[in-house]
């Protein structure tokens, strides 16, 4: 009987498990429908794509889209979109860091309320400072070039990253700090010589989080820049899209290059990216 009990329980468990795993490959199938959906249509010929019923694998199969999206200004785009994109992980990650240390470091009056501003900062539709922010640009003569974005960028994403560095940095004991100062380093020095270096997973976390956002964002990178040769990867693609129609195969292959830099961002940085946002959250 207790064998019978065991057996049982062992195979309601496999059971459990198994449909578990069913049910999330499911989710998952489903959510990667449109990027497959997409990625199918970036290697159909312009006849195929209007062709009903559709066909899920394209035939004939071509690279045709793919070299007018090579051919056009979206590498100019692209190159935009790294440059802002790296400027903004290295300004935000520079500030946050100093800002998280000082949080995670120090106990002062009102700190648990300036954590909540700052978060409720983060809160506000970007889309409600797009006026001010673009007149402000146009006055200090920002607009049209990579600093303008790399500043609103930053300014926008300094609040979660100092939320984000400053959890994990709990995790850090501060008795490496003291006895750093004991051997001579200053508080700064400590903080480059023996914090940072241990909190490469929480920084790893961040920049992707940054990078997202900085390669992403349409609406800001749309107003403050103008000039063709400006444009960001993400306004690029609004161009496939005209009065005269929509260039389907060309809009898919464009977007699929465009996935594809914060695809491999990820994949380089995943190990310290899970343990930096789960370190932060356990010690946050």
């Amino acid at each position: 009987m207790t064998h019978m009990s065991a057996s049982t329980v062992r195979w309601r468990d496999w059971f459990g498990h198994s449909m578990l795993y069913v049910v999330l490959a499911v989710v998952a199938i489903v959510m990667l429908l449109p990027v497959i959906w997409i990625l199918v249509t970036s290697f159909k010929p312009e006849a195929e794509i209007y062709r009903f019923p559709p066909q899920w694998w394209p035939t004939p199969f071509t690279l045709t889209n793919y070299q007018a999206v090579l051919q056009s200004s979206m590498p100019l785009y692209f190159l935009n979109s790294i440059i802002v994109a790296v400027g903004t992980i290295v300004l935000t990650l520079f500030i946050a860091m100093h800002a998280g240390y000082a949080v995670s470091r120090f106990r002062f009056p009102g700190k648990n309320t300036f954590l909540f501003l700052l978060m409720a900062s983060h809160m506000m539709p970007g889309v409600a400072n797009l006026v001010p922010t673009y007149l402000l640009a146009g006055k200090v003569g920002l607009l049209d070039t990579y600093a303008v974005l790399i500043l609103v960028y930053s300014m926008w994403q300094t609040p979660l990253v100092v939320w984000l560095i400053q959890g994990f940095l709990e995790s850090v004991p501060n008795s490496l700090d003291q006895a750093a100062m004991v051997d001579g380093y200053s508080r700064l020095g400590a903080l480059y010589k023996v914090v940072l270096p241990l909190s490469k997973p929480g920084l790893a976390a961040s920049a992707i989080v940054v990078f997202v956002y900085a390669w992403n964002e349409f609406i800001l990178a749309l107003t403050l820049t103008s000039r063709d040769d400006m444009r960001l990867a993400q306004v690029g693609l609004k161009y496939y899209i005209s009065q005269y129609g929509i260039q389907w195969g060309e809009l898919a292959a464009a977007v699929i290059l465009s996935v594809i830099p914060v695809l491999v961002l990820f994949l380089l940085l995943q190990r310290w990216f899970v343990y930096g946002l789960t370190s932060g959250a356990l010690k946050g």
